[in-house]
């Protein structure tokens, strides 16, 4: 099938010559400044930057912006992909592979937006029939948001929601309202019959699976409030002030009263989709709301639980066990001089929030799952302080064991980075004052490496009672390079498991060594050994999905895709999980058709054929 016309418009590129952590890079050839394109005038001729005289300082900044360029196309039904490398398994199981992610950050009227306020752009790529032919197709998420910015008559782009992360240069700016742009870009997942995209402050968006048609916004928490159980009674100061900054929020701004995290998790031993809700006006005060709600397989609401904790919190990922609902903490702050510029349009929203290092430890939660705690009487509005101050990114996995006595072992896997590394403002190294991408910020100095998102394992020993008698913190495994994105096989999620896959830096780049990631690493969680495999030269890859063949934990295939910016390429990868550390771990690469080429996605489903 025919795809629509395709513009190739990067962010906005910012100046290699201001780049405080790159080596100063020569003139630019006349070759690669022909990309320098304008924003209102997109310029979609595409050059090789493999130029051979160009230095890597400067070849690191061009792959470094062309990971979030923008792709404008809609594929038109699917595009069956051709074979590279290898060959597909007769064996690999059949189903979709749906990846979430942005898809657009600059319009033709001079503004560009954060990369987390990037409009959703879904991929699927499945893997169907006798031949295991691939056949790939991407659709924007069709948002409130986005029918509103988007013209489908001239396939031009106006933006005029502000974004949490972003301003505006060519639209509204100051008394800009629209603050919440649910973009629906962050993750996927396919459950009871229902294709779903997610986003951090607001309703998922519901998708047809075969063609990728927007469906509509989903309201999962319709009819559940008879299921309350659990949480505090009684009201306080703080609840007078929430109720004082609902109206302001929910009517002026249009924030939704409570907002999902779009991190979800699923408990295969029974057969359960878990998902988080936050209250919108807990971003500024210093206390937490946290309502989780149990879906069964066809979607039924069957048990919904609400929490209320004295802490000022973000919560971004989190886990579960047969007994708890984890909680691993980031503390955060208002920021006053920064909240009079965010509501006034001078700044982002997320202005109003930064990071509070104020105290050396990092709480975790333990939330009673069922009524019936197994942890005696231990309140669980005191947290478990872990004796490292960690800001956590995402969770791999937690598991909790039992003794005869009563003893409870909790583990919790997880990546998570430091406090004084982690900014709200800088995150993908976007600068809204400027409107540019710098690659510094996610590639510190030498020495500074520890404060880099690492994979952690923290060690908890409860006592019969539920009184903490440890807690203690190590690295997961030998590997010291930066790593994120955690991921098991989905079949053991919630219990002991012996393999983690996440993506990793090899560090063999001077000016990349921390991130974009160009590696798979294979954790083996009791031994602490590692195992990896890794792309060739300015490749770069994404979130691992595995995907169950057998009855092993590591008998299954590794989906990631592949970055190849120095040709603008994107490549579905196919590794054997068993096989990560060896040569023949590669079992197959698929090409995307360079016209398709897009941008870094974020997190990943698969989706088994039903």
């Amino acid at each position: 099938m025919q795809a629509k016309p395709f513009h190739a418009v990067p962010v906005k590129f910012p100046s290699p010559t201001k780049l405080p952590l790159l080596q100063k890079p020569p003139a630019m050839p006349e070759k690669v400044l022909s990309r320098a394109i304008s924003i209102s005038t997109p310029d979609t001729r595409v050059s090789d930057v493999s130029t051979p005289n160009l230095d890597d300082s400067m070849a690191a900044f061009w792959d470094y912006q062309f990971l979030f360029m923008s792709q404008r196309s809609e594929t038109d039904g699917s595009i069956a992909l051709r074979v590279v490398d290898g060959a597909i398994p007769v064996d690999f199981p059949s189903g979709t592979y749906f990846l979430a992610g942005p898809g657009l950050f600059s319009d033709d009227h001079g503004s560009t937006v954060h990369p987390l306020d990037g409009h959703g752009y879904l991929r699927a790529f499945a893997i169907n029939g006798p031949g295991k032919e691939v056949k790939f197709s991407a659709r924007y998420v069709k948002t409130e948001a986005q029918l509103e910015e988007h013209d489908p008559m001239t396939r031009g782009w106006r933006f005029t929601y502000r974004g949490p992360f972003s301003v505006l240069k060519g639209g509204k700016k100051v008394g800009n309202r629209k603050v919440m742009k649910n973009v629906a870009n962050t993750s996927v997942l396919k459950w009871g019959g229902r294709l779903m995209c997610l986003w951090e402050g607001g309703d998922p968006y519901e998708i047809e699976s075969g063609t990728l048609d927007t469906i509509g916004r989903l309201d999962m928490m319709e009819g559940c409030d008879s299921l309350h159980e659990g949480g505090s009674p009684g009201s306080d100061a703080w609840d007078l002030a929430a109720a004082a900054l609902k109206p302001i929020l929910h009517g002026v701004f249009k924030m939704p009263e409570k907002r999902p995290l779009s991190h979800y998790k699923i408990d295969a031993k029974r057969n359960r989709l878990l998902m988080m809700w936050c209250n919108a006006e807990d971003m500024l005060l210093p206390r937490s709301n946290f309502t989780i709600y149990e879906f069964d397989s066809k979607m039924k609401v069957v048990q919904r639980k609400e929490f209320k904790i004295p802490d000022h919190l973000m919560i971004h990922d989190w886990a579960f066990t047969d007994s708890h609902y984890v909680l691993f903490s980031n503390r955060i702050k208002l920021d006053i001089l920064g909240s009079m510029g965010a509501l006034s349009g001078l700044s982002p929203m997320i202005s109003a929030l930064s990071a509070n290092p104020s105290k050396p430890t990092s709480p975790i939660y333990l939330l009673p799952r069922f009524s019936d705690d197994v942890t005696g009487n231990r309140d669980w509005r005191v947290p478990i302080e872990v004796p490292s101050q960690l800001w956590l990114i995402h969770v791999g996995n937690a598991y909790e064991e039992r003794d005869e006595r009563g003893n409870f072992n909790i583990q919790i896997h997880a990546s998570a980075c430091s406090y004084q590394w982690f900014n709200f403002h800088k995150m993908f190294g976007y600068d809204w004052q400027s409107r540019k991408l710098d690659p510094c910020v996610m590639n510190v100095q030498q020495g500074q490496e520890e404060s880099l998102p690492h994979l952690i394992q923290v060690s908890i020993n409860l006592d019969a009672n539920g009184t903490s008698k440890n807690c203690s913190v190590e690295p997961l495994n030998q590997w010291n390079k930066p790593s994120d994105f955690p991921s098991i096989n989905p079949s053991s999620s919630g219990i002991k498991n012996t393999y983690m896959y996440a993506a990793a830096a090899s560090g063999s780049r001077s000016t990349l060594p921390h991130f974009p990631f160009d590696t798979i690493v294979k954790v083996n969680v009791p031994n602490k050994s590692t195992h990896r495999w890794s792309t060739g030269t300015r490749r770069f890859i994404g979130e691992p999905i595995f995907v169950p063949k057998g009855i092993e934990e590591d008998d299954g295939y590794l989906l990631v895709v592949e970055y190849a910016v120095s040709i603008q390429r994107c490549y579905l990868v196919i590794l054997d999980a068993k096989r990560i550390g060896e040569i023949d771990a590669l079992v197959a690469r698929l090409e995307v058709p360079k016209h398709l080429t897009f941008p870094i996605g974020f997190h990943g489903f698969w989706a088994p054929k039903e």
